[in-house]
């Protein structure tokens, strides 16, 4: 592909340097796209004209549609869980059970939720922060610390327990390559995962320990000492009385009202998987399967409460509309970010920095360059599966070329692309994890950034070991 040299890059840092710098995400982001487009078209008055047909063509993407559909949803089954005394019920459930009662305990459960939940991503956000949400703010916990954990046990334990939507992904992109067995070379990749694995074990380090660092440990002392889980000033993705409902009065407080609907979304993934894949679980389709699964678990919400009376039908669409309502900032920031990733494909911003890379890449150096390659074009793009797409048809032929282990290369490009996603601003997962913990955007990202760069920094280290040897 040709791409237009080192002004392909400007366009994803400079919008991810104005984010963070002016706390004005979407600004940031148009312009990250406007400044793109004005290079392709060499002025910036036909610049803005394609930038905002680029906002436009992202709904042509039906996968783009779909995610965007499902964050909106998601609203509706939060707001639904609530008013139905379901997540009301469940706080209480765990309270009488001796269940976080502690800090400590309570980023344990959240922890656990996280791992158990691998079928995805954006539900394993989404069932983290709906469950954990009220129980830190009881025990002011910070939404920094919860959108962390969000973010730490989405895509580093998806990308580890590979039966899901990733996996398939991934497997497709081996295959391509001519790979034999695919399923069983990222299997035996996964103990290279590195940035993953030291992701995982840094959290559940810090939950343990109770020990935070940078700006964490001063949302922490905020949140603990003056109970302040949000700093003043803070904007959150999405507002907090928008999906903060209290439960209808009247009515018993059943854990099961939140359960049941949980539940049904989590096991439909799997069974979307299945039905989108023809009988494979590993060719269905991520996006058509998360979008199925949060449907039927608010079909599921909407009959369980008729059948016992909680809520009527205009009831019930009252809930839906205003938990969608509460979703369009966030609906708005993903279209932005699908945006600047497509405004960068045309830029050749990926394609780009693994030729520049690839000119001078030792053999020894191999893994450690991978990582950071493929962690600079998630950053920079928002996407691991776009720098899966470009980083795996790179690193396959540098392994017949030049003699490299497989495994370890396969495993250095998917840990990269997991760490970039992880520090980026306009990565899905990430704005996700902020907007299921209702935490200020680029709050989240720059307190999680140093634990990132601790993890990347150990798997960097391994990774010239690795090369070496």
């Amino acid at each position: 592909m040709e791409t237009i040299g080192w002004l392909s890059i400007l366009p994803p840092v400079i919008a991810i340097v104005l984010a963070i710098w002016t706390k004005q995400v979407f600004i940031s982001l148009f312009f990250g796209i406007w400044l793109g487009w004005s290079i392709l078209a060499g002025n910036p008055v036909s610049g803005l004209r394609d930038a905002l047909e680029c906002c436009i063509r992202v709904f042509e993407d039906g996968g783009n549609t779909k995610v965007i559909a499902f964050s909106a949803l998601v609203g509706a089954l939060i707001v639904f869980t609530q008013r139905s005394g379901g997540v009301a019920g469940f706080i209480r459930w765990l309270s009488e059970k001796g269940f976080a009662s502690t800090r400590r305990s309570a980023g344990l459960l959240a922890y656990l939720i996280g791992v158990v939940v691998f079928v995805e991503s954006s539900i394993t956000c989404l069932v983290t922060g709906t469950v954990a949400r009220p129980i830190f703010d009881r025990l002011r916990i910070s939404r920094e610390k919860l959108a962390y954990i969000c973010d730490s046990t989405s895509a580093p334990i998806c990308i580890l327990i590979p039966i899901n939507g990733w996996g398939a992904f991934i497997m497709g992109l081996l295959a391509a390559q001519n790979v034999d067995q695919p399923f069983m070379t990222i299997i035996k990749s996964l103990p290279f995962n590195l940035y993953a694995i030291f992701a995982l074990l840094l959290l559940l380090g810090v939950i343990l320990s109770g020990k935070d660092v940078g700006p964490m440990a001063k949302a922490e002392h905020r949140a603990r000492e003056h109970g302040m889980v949000l700093r003043e000033g803070a904007e959150p993705v999405v507002s907090a009385e928008l999906l903060e409902t209290e439960a209808k009065q009247g009515i018993p407080h059943r854990a099961m009202n939140m359960l049941v609907p949980l539940g049904v979304m989590v096991a439909m993934m799997p069974i979307s998987l299945l039905i989108t894949g023809n009988g494979n679980l590993m060719q269905g389709s991520g996006s058509t399967s998360v979008f199925w699964a949060v449907l039927a678990a608010t079909a599921v919400a909407g009959i369980l409460y008729g059948a016992q009376g909680i809520m009527n039908l205009k009831e019930q669409m009252d809930a839906l509309l205003k938990g969608i309502g509460g979703m369009m900032p966030l609906a708005l920031l993903m279209m932005l970010a699908f945006a600047i990733g497509a405004t960068c494909k045309e830029l050749g911003t990926g394609p780009y920095v693994a030729e520049m890379a690839k000119a001078w890449l030792h053999p020894a150096l191999v893994p450690a360059v991978l990582f950071l390659v493929s962690g600079f074009i998630a950053f920079s793009t928002g996407t691991s599966w776009g720098t899966f797409a470009i980083m795996v048809p790179i690193g396959i032929p540098i392994v017949a070329i030049m003699g490299t282990d497989l495994h370890v290369t396969v495993g250095a490009i998917l840990s990269g692309g997991i760490f970039g996603d992880h520090c980026s601003p306009i990565s899905d997962t990430t704005i996700i994890a902020s907007m299921v913990s209702v935490s200020d955007h680029i709050d989240h990202v720059r307190t999680q950034l140093p634990y990132a760069l601790v993890a990347a920094g150990g798997a960097l280290a391994i990774y010239l070991v690795l090369g070496i040897v």
